[in-house]
């Protein structure tokens, strides 16, 4: 019984450590999104007014968390699981997913949402 339970936590993290070298379009796969109409949301929407969002040179928001370097984040607000769906309900709406979140309910379509995930997925480590 525990060597199979040693069995199944060296696999996780073998494959986690396996997606350290993958292409972010492999790890967050976004094909229904366009990163270019992300950051044009983004912009429209404020999410700048909060965070630092690398490609929005103003403002350079400090109440929430920089976004630089998102796609590399295994956690999205240090408990969810950074997979496309989770962030596009979370970018929508925070609170539902994260009751302690201080992000407010975003005025995203859904579509708008996955956009959004799709330009984050782009965002590397310097």
């Amino acid at each position: 019984m525990a060597m199979a339970a040693g069995r199944t936590i060296s696999l996780a993290v073998l494959a986690s450590l396996s997606a350290c070298g993958t292409d972010v379009a492999e790890q967050h796969p976004m094909p229904a999104g366009s990163p270019e109409a992300g950051l044009e949301t983004i912009r429209a929407t404020g999410c700048a007014a909060c965070h630092v969002v690398p490609g929005v040179e103003w403002p350079m928001g400090r109440t929430g968390p920089s976004l630089e370097g998102f796609a590399a984040r295994p956690l999205i607000a240090g408990s969810l699981s950074n997979d496309p769906d989770t962030l596009t309900a979370f970018v929508r709406n925070a609170p539902a997913l994260s009751p302690d979140s201080a992000m407010p309910p975003m005025p995203l379509t859904e579509s708008q949402a996955r956009d959004v995930a799709a330009y984050l997925y782009t965002l590397q480590p310097r």
